[in-house]
C-alpha cells in the first residue's frame, strides 16, 4: 500500500467498488436497469433518482451500475482474449527458431501498426455487430501490442544469468521455462494488463456507441451514451453520468496500473 501512494489506494478502492457492482449489482443499484414508467421520463437528478431518469423513465444510476457488469465484463473477456494470444505468440516467438521468429514479428508488426479502434472495427466488420463480436474484435486487436511485450520479455528473461546458470547445471528446457522464464515473463505483465482493461473498457464502449456492440435497452455505457445523446441539450445527464463512468474506471485502471509498474520495478 505505501508503493501505491494516495492515488494508488485511491484509484484501488474505485476498481473496488467497480468489481461490487460487476458482482452483485442488484444489491447496490435501486431498481430495475429495464424497468420503465413513462410517468417519471425526463426526470433531472433529485433524492428519488440520484442520476435522474432516461425517455423511458428508467433510473440512469440502477443503469450505470448494472452497466458495470456488461463493460467491465466485455473488457475483461477482451483482454483475456488479448492476453492469451499474445502470450502464445510472444513465446513462440522468442522461444522459437529464427525463421517462426522472424514469421511473426512481422505479422505483428504489421498488425501494431494499425491502431486498436481500427483493427477492432475492422474485425467487427467481418464478423457482424454485438457483444461477443466486440469481445473478440478488441482482444484480437490488442494481441499485437501484449506479444511485442511478452517476446520482449522472454528474450531478455532466457538471456539472463539465472537462466543460463541452470542450463549450465544440467536443468533440462522445460523444466528451465516452468521455473524461470514462464513466471519471470509473465508476472511483471500484470500492471500492464491492468493498463489494457482500462483501454479495453474504453474501446467497448467506443464500439457500442456506434451501434457495433451491445445494442438498446441494454445498459452497456456506451450504448447509454449512445441513447442519451439524442437528448443531450434537454436531458444532458443520459450522456453525463454514463460517460463519468467510463472515464472514472479507465483512469483508476489507468493510475493503479502505473502505480503497479513503478512498484514491480523498485
Amino acid at each position: 500500500m505505501r508503493r501505491l501512494g494516495l492515488s494508488g489506494a485511491v484509484s484501488l478502492a474505485v476498481v473496488a467498488l467497480i468489481l461490487v457492482a460487476v458482482a452483485a449489482p442488484g444489491l447496490v443499484a435501486p431498481a430495475s436497469p429495464l424497468e420503465i414508467s413513462p410517468v417519471d421520463a425526463f426526470q433531472s437528478p433529485s433524492l428519488s433518482h440520484l442520476f435522474g431518469t432516461d425517455e423511458s423513465g428508467r433510473d440512469v444510476l440502477s443503469r450505470v451500475l448494472h452497466g458495470a457488469r456488461l463493460s467491465a465484463g466485455i473488457g475483461l473477456a477482451a483482454t483475456g482474449i488479448g492476453v492469451g494470444l499474445g502470450l502464445v505468440l510472444g513465446f513462440c516467438s522468442g522461444l522459437g527458431p529464427r525463421f517462426l521468429d522472424a514469421a511473426i514479428t512481422r505479422v505483428v508488426e504489421v498488425l501494431y501498426a494499425l491502431p486498436t479502434l481500427v483493427m477492432a472495427l475492422l474485425f467487427v466488420a467481418v464478423i457482424g455487430p454485438g457483444p461477443g463480436s466486440s469481445i473478440l474484435a478488441i482482444g484480437l486487436a490488442t494481441a499485437p501490442g501484449y506479444a511485442r511485450m511478452v517476446r520482449s520479455r522472454v528474450r531478455q528473461v532466457s538471456g539472463s544469468d539465472f537462466v543460463a546458470y541452470a542450463r549450465h547445471e544440467g536443468v533440462g528446457p522445460v523444466r528451465v521455462f516452468a521455473r524461470h522464464t514462464l513466471p519471470n515473463t509473465v508476472w511483471p505483465l500484470a500492471a500492464m494488463i491492468t493498463l489494457g482493461i482500462g483501454q479495453a473498457i474504453v474501446w467497448v464502449s467506443a464500439l457500442s456507441f456506434l451501434g457495433l456492440g451491445a445494442s438498446p435497452p441494454s445498459p452497456e455505457w456506451g450504448s447509454m451514451l449512445n441513447a442519451g445523446r439524442v437528448y443531450l441539450l434537454n436531458a444532458p445527464w443520459m450522456t453525463l453520468f454514463p460517460g463519468l463512468a467510463i472515464v472514472v474506471t479507465a483512469t483508476a485502471l489507468t493510475v493503479l496500473g502505473r502505480r503497479m509498474s513503478k512498484g514491480s520495478a523498485a
